[in-house]
């Protein structure tokens, strides 16, 4: 039988061989069929460029109308700042005053121009350190969702002091956790539901579950909010978690944290959740009758639960 040690080194192997084993079928293939425009994409009215070390990155700032610690936002793989767009809406409607909140675009993805050489969470979590520095934030408040909610854990965890509060959303452990299926992590080893809504639309259902099972349809209402990653953006987020785990660490994590997760997430299951909740000492789980995207679908009965919290 295999020991902790022998089992996490073969976990370890597992996500690399499936990382590079996707990028090596992406060249292949070849990516100059797409037509699709990649990043940087142009900024939108609500986003800026700023130069974070040798970074150009792509930032979106909310002011606060009170007197509350800002709220850092940090998305899933290949996802673009706008997807937050429902749930600012949502939680500032919650009592009317608008939250502080920022959220940017990592390298590759959305209006972020790609890094020439690839990078990991733990320096991700050091760019994040100094964007804040950048903003003059010298805490805040730190929600991930996906592979954001691992980067969200790296940052807590390497920069205890500057992070007030946790929530991860459909988040785990990073490599050494509960996988979905394979044919579920197969679908997320590839970039091409941005690229095709058609067929982004085609495997909502299966992909994120929850209320895109029960109405393959709806995913169109969102698709307007969606930005194609770059290549070498979304394979670059692949690496930098491929073989990350916080899970020897997570018991040391000091923060309140507030841990959301769907009922019929076919990506995280739900059972991660309940790992994080017993490992991590000051942590709280809700579990939300939906998928993997639930902050988008749920927003308005999510929001008043994460107000609550950061309250």
């Amino acid at each position: 039988m295999e020991n902790t040690a022998q089992l996490a080194r073969r976990l370890l192997m597992q996500s690399i061989s499936s990382c590079f084993s996707a990028v090596k079928f992406h060249f292949m293939r070849g990516s100059k069929k797409t037509k699709t425009p990649v990043p940087p994409h142009p900024l939108t009215p609500e986003s800026t460029i700023l130069e974070i070390g040798s970074h150009r990155i792509a930032v979106s700032v909310e002011e606060s109308t009170h007197t509350l610690t800002t709220l850092l936002l940090i998305n899933g793989i290949g996802a673009n700042l706008e997807l937050f767009n429902p749930f600012i809406n949502a939680l500032n409607a919650v009592d009317g005053k608008e939250r502080g909140t920022i959220r940017f675009d990592v390298p590759g993805v959305g209006a972020s121009p790609p890094t020439l050489l690839p990078y990991r969470l733990e320096g991700l979590a050091k760019m994040v350190a100094e964007l804040l520095d950048e903003l003059d934030e010298d805490h805040v408040d730190v929600l991930g969702i996906s592979w954001g909610g691992g980067l969200a854990q790296q940052f807590a965890h390497q920069f205890p002091e500057r992070c007030r509060r946790l929530i991860l959303v459909a988040t785990s452990t990073g490599a050494i956790s509960i996988p979905g299926s394979p044919r579920t992590i197969m679908k997320l080893m590839s970039p091409r539901r941005y690229f095709q809504p058609s067929y982004r639309a085609s495997i909502a259902g299966e992909l994120y579950g929850g209320h895109f099972r029960r109405d393959p349809t709806l995913i169109r209402h969102y698709s307007h909010l969606f930005r194609a990653p770059g290549f070498r953006g979304y394979y670059g987020q692949l690496f930098a978690a491929t073989g990350w785990t916080s899970i020897h660490w997570l018991h040391r994590l000091k923060q309140p944290t507030l841990i959301l997760a769907g009922d019929d997430d076919p990506i995280i299951p739900l059972s991660n959740a309940r790992l994080m909740a017993r490992l991590i000492p000051k942590s709280t789980l809700h579990i939300v009758h939906d998928g993997h995207l639930f902050l988008l679908t749920e927003a308005e009965s999510i929001a008043p639960v994460v107000h609550k919290f950061l309250f």
